[in-house]
C-alpha cells in the first residue's frame, strides 16, 4: 500500500512538473507571436534583415507572408540617385591649406608625411568600426581570385598574392552550393558587371547597371550606366554593386531602417580630396541584442558615420559573410563565416598597394 502511495505521489509530481513546462513553453509561444507579429520594429528587423542576404531569406518566409515582406521593404528603402558622380568636383592631394572642421577629420588628416595609409578603430551603437584612410587614390585597384572562374579565396591569402597593403571584399557572387542556394558557394563566380584594367571580365556590356569602381585618375566613380559606355568613359576598375550612399556630396534619403536591416558592412568611400576611404564595421561587438555575429548597422548609421569623415561619394559593398578586412597581411576585424577564422570564400575585393 505504501509503495502504490508513493508511485501515485511520484506520478502527480511528474504531472505537475509536465503542466509547469507546457506552460513555460506556451508562454514563450505567445511572447514569439507578439514580437513577431505585433512589435512593427521587430517585423522590420526580421524582414530586411533576412531578405538583404542570400542564403536567410527563408526566415523572413518563414513568419511573413510574400505581401508583408513586399508591404515591409516598400517602406524601409534607400532613394536611388538620378544622377552619377562629377569626377570633376575631386581634387586630389587638395591640402595645402589644412583646416579641420572637426575632431573627426583631424583624426583622418593628421598623419605622418611617410605613412601612406591610416586605420582608425571605433565603435558606434556597440559594434566595432573600422576606417582606413588611404591618401594616394591612384594605388587602390580592384583584385581578383587567383582561381575566380572556379574558387574563391579567402581575402587574406587574395591580399598575400596580390601584395597588396590594405584589403576589402567587393562584390558578391552567385555560385550555389550543394542546396542550390546562390550567393553560398565556394564565391567562384563573380555576380554582376566586372571590370578590370579597362576590359568587362563578368557580366553584360548592355543594360543600365548600378557601377562603382575607379577611373585612371584614382577618381571613385559611381554611375548608373552600362559597363561599355563606363569602359568608354574611361574606368579602369569597377563592379556591379550598391545602394549608392552618397554622391557628389549629397546623401542619400532613408525610408524606415533603409530596407537593409542589420548586418555587418563594407562600404568603399572617396572625400573630395581624394582620399579613398575603407569602412568596416563588424556584426560582433558589445552590443548584447547582436544577431549572433550578424549584428551590425543600419544605413542611415553608416551615412552618418561617412558624413563625419567627410565622405564625397559612397557605396555599399557586399556585407553580412561577406565583410572583411585585411591589413599587412593580417585579418584585422572578425568575419562571421563558418571558416576557423570567419572568412568566406570570395571572387574579388578592393586593395591599397
Amino acid at each position: 500500500m505504501k509503495i502504490k502511495t508513493e508511485k501515485i505521489m511520484s506520478e502527480k509530481k511528474s504531472n505537475k512538473k509536465y503542466v509547469i513546462l507546457l506552460g513555460v513553453l506556451d508562454m514563450l509561444a505567445i511572447i514569439c507571436f507578439i514580437l513577431v507579429y505585433a512589435v512593427p520594429y521587430v517585423k522590420n528587423f526580421v524582414i530586411t534583415t533576412a531578405m538583404t542576404t542570400m542564403s536567410h531569406k527563408w526566415i523572413a518566409r518563414t513568419f511573413y507572408s510574400e505581401k508583408t515582406i513586399n508591404n515591409v521593404l516598400s517602406k524601409n528603402k534607400i532613394s536611388n540617385f538620378s544622377f552619377g558622380t562629377d569626377a570633376s568636383k575631386i581634387v586630389i592631394g587638395s591640402d595645402e591649406d589644412i583646416s579641420f572642421a572637426s575632431h573627426y577629420e583631424k583624426e583622418l588628416l593628421e598623419h605622418e608625411k611617410d605613412e601612406d595609409y591610416k586605420l582608425i578603430k571605433f565603435q558606434h551603437k556597440g559594434y566595432n568600426c573600422f576606417l582606413v584612410a588611404m591618401y594616394d587614390p591612384t594605388r587602390v585597384e580592384l583584385m581578383l581570385s587567383t582561381y575566380v572562374g572556379q574558387s574563391g579565396q579567402y581575402l587574406t591569402a587574395m591580399a598575400s598574392d596580390h601584395k597588396a597593403k590594405v584589403a576589402i571584399n567587393a562584390g558578391g557572387f552567385i555560385d550555389a552550393d550543394s542546396s542550390g542556394v546562390a550567393g553560398t558557394g565556394n564565391g567562384g563566380i563573380p555576380a554582376g558587371v566586372v571590370i578590370k584594367d579597362g576590359k568587362l571580365l563578368y557580366g553584360s556590356g548592355y543594360g543600365t547597371r548600378e557601377l562603382a569602381g575607379f577611373n585612371k585618375d584614382g577618381i571613385l566613380v559611381l554611375s548608373y550606366t552600362t559597363a561599355n559606355n563606363a569602359i568608354a568613359n574611361g574606368i579602369k576598375d569597377a563592379i556591379e554593386f550598391g545602394p549608392f550612399l552618397i554622391v557628389n556630396g549629397v546623401s542619400a534619403k532613408v525610408y524606415g531602417n533603409g530596407g537593409w536591416g542589420i548586418n555587418p558592412r563594407t562600404i568603399l568611400a572617396q572625400r573630395r580630396d581624394g582620399i579613398v576611404l575603407f569602412l568596416v564595421v563588424d556584426g560582433n561587438g558589445t552590443n548584447k541584442y547582436n544577431w549572433n555575429g550578424r549584428g551590425g548597422l543600419e544605413m542611415g548609421d553608416i551615412i552618418t558615420l561617412l558624413e563625419r569623415y567627410g565622405a564625397y561619394n559612397a557605396v555599399n559593398m557586399d556585407g553580412g559573410a561577406s565583410t572583411t578586412l585585411v591589413v599587412e597581411n593580417k585579418l584585422v576585424n572578425k568575419p562571421c563565416g563558418y571558416s576557423e577564422t570567419g572568412e568566406r570564400r570570395l571572387p574579388n575585393g578592393w586593395m591599397f598597394k
